[in-house]
């Protein structure tokens, strides 16, 4: 095995995966997942994710697996891939599959994928605006067509990604983002259906401990102009910044994203 190869792998439940574990896995998407990066066999904001993880097998199976049996899953992945620096992705589903009324007892399963670390990009992004919502937001699901459909359909209009406005006309999340404004004294965080992310959770309980302020506000298109930053976040960095919203240009403000980048930075990195 190479060192690409080592990188890119998959196991389930412990064990390496095979095609025939993977290949119904291809065509379901009920199941529900977190992302996170890996650095040295610590991970930021663990507890957040095996939180997430947690609540969302309740949710959507009525079943969790245990905490110390996902870290030793995890454990076992990181071993394996042999790098400092890994992307890993935990997902949960059910052997029984999709279309059943419910879950078999010790139905759940989880599936840990590692690959290649990333920072996300570094450029400022151009968002265009879409009408969308996503179904069961406050989860990190699988199957969601939509975001990478509207991705992809921002990039053939010249922007870089795609913000949802919601029925209520606000602004709530980016297609793989959560997204936070700057008006110059406080973090803004939108008042919306939307993903609660880890880097989010990591930021806003590093910045009350910094005693920055943060308020939550129902974000209109036409209130953008009026912000002195904006950001989008995700697994891979807390803070890139958004220099437009549709045809609405933002100022880069570099102390913002400083700010963020510094707040996360003080989130310890936790052994798995």
């Amino acid at each position: 095995m190479n060192d690409s190869d080592r990188l890119t792998f998959a196991q389930i439940d412990g064990q390496p995966a095979t095609v025939a574990d993977l290949a119904p896995l291809a065509f379901a998407g009920f199941a529900h997942f977190t992302a996170m990066q890996v650095r040295r066999g610590r991970v930021r904001g663990l507890d957040l994710h095996l939180a997430r993880l947690r609540a969302a097998s309740l949710a959507l199976f009525d079943a969790d697996i245990p905490d110390d049996q996902v870290r030793s899953q995890l454990r076992s992945a990181v071993a394996v891939a042999g790098s400092d620096a890994l992307s890993l992705t935990a997902t949960v589903f059910t052997r029984s599959g999709e279309f059943n009324p419910r879950s078999q007892e010790n139905d759940l399963s989880l599936l840990i994928r590692t690959s290649p670390a990333s920072n996300g990009p570094e450029c400022p992004l151009r968002l265009a605006v879409v009408q969308h919502e996503r179904v069961l937001p406050s989860f990190k699901h699988t199957g969601e067509t939509a975001k990478t459909y509207y991705l992809r359909d921002a990039g053939k209009h010249g922007f870089d990604d795609a913000i949802f406005l919601d029925r209520h006309g606000c602004l709530s999340e980016a297609t793989i983002w959560n997204v936070a404004y700057w008006d110059g004294s406080a973090v803004v965080w939108p008042i919306a259906d939307v993903l609660t992310g880890v880097t989010m959770g990591i930021l806003q309980r590093q910045l009350k401990k910094l005693g920055v302020p943060q308020r939550e506000v129902a974000v209109t298109p036409d209130m953008v102009g009026g912000f002195s930053g904006a950001v989008v976040m995700n697994s891979w960095t807390p803070g890139v910044s958004i220099n437009a919203i549709a045809g609405t240009a933002i100022p880069a403000a570099p102390q913002f994203v400083e700010l963020l980048h510094t707040a996360y930075l003080r989130e310890p990195e936790v052994e798995i």
